[in-house]
């Protein structure tokens, strides 16, 4: 019994151990942007430093000169539209590949998932600039679709696969379509599904760099290529060079 009880106790020491590992690093880096944040331009040029005067200048001068609330909700606008349409389209897709057992589709869809975004870039580009839909929501959004859909649907089809089938066919015997069986039995079992694809989706919408360099423009600038703008030549503009030095 001791010998059980200290192999917990151990197993117990080492899963703490390890999730404080995984999480220093990324908590560190966050703590770290707050405090870069708060400083002043010259103190970027001196050894770092957690004691100092802390001030919100950077923040008001961001939002207030560049007009960095427009490029946020640019990005909320772009990647919320890419999430919604992706779940619309891709929970009937990941349905019917787990249902029918279409692997060939499914693998398709990986491999256009897998192929490097920039490849998608120049006919995209070329496509939307003769249908004049650059810096356009609308093109923003089909190009992230190519992100979100295929991640939509892979989640998504796991999630399917394990459902009970026995459900479904209850439903059935006891009047459903094949559609209400869908939306009212089939969906709320796998919410949790759902949600973690909105998530992650949205997430990787939200940080998408490249489409929104080449097809945005001054009206659907996203943060990405805001944030970017701050870095010149040889320079990084940690705090707003607009800011007087003390």
């Amino acid at each position: 019994m001791i010998g059980i009880r200290m192999t917990k106790i151990l197993r117990l020491i080492l899963f703490y151990m390890g999730a404080v590992v995984l999480c220093v690093p990324p908590v560190f880096v966050f703590v770290w942007m707050i405090l870069t944040g708060l400083k002043r331009a010259f103190k970027h040029r001196l050894s770092p430093e957690f004691i100092f005067t802390p001030t919100l200048e950077n923040f008001r001068a961001v939002f207030q000169q560049y007009n960095f609330f427009r490029y946020l909700m640019n990005s909320l606008i772009i990647a919320g539209l890419a999430t919604g349409i992706s779940l619309v389209l891709g929970l009937p897709a990941a349905y019917s590949i787990a249902k029918y057992r279409q692997g060939k589709i499914g693998l398709m869809i990986l491999v256009a998932r897998m192929t490097p975004f920039v490849s998608y870039l120049l006919p995209w580009y070329i496509i939307f600039r003769y249908l004049g839909l650059v810096d356009t929501y609308m093109a923003l959004t089909i190009t992230h679709l190519i992100i979100t859909l295929p991640m939509v649907i892979w989640l998504m089809v796991s999630f399917f696969e394990g459902m009970p089938a026995e459900l479904e066919d209850a439903a059935m015997i006891d009047g459903c379509s094949r559609l209400q069986s869908f939306l009212i039995i089939v969906l709320p079992l796998v919410r949790n599904g759902i949600a973690t694809s909105a998530i992650i989706s949205f997430i990787f919408s939200w940080n998408q760099f490249l489409f929104s360099l080449i097809l945005s423009g001054p009206r659907t600038k996203t943060v990405p290529v805001a944030v970017y703008n701050f870095i010149s030549y040889g320079k990084i503009d940690w705090a707003v060079s607009a800011l007087p030095l003390p």
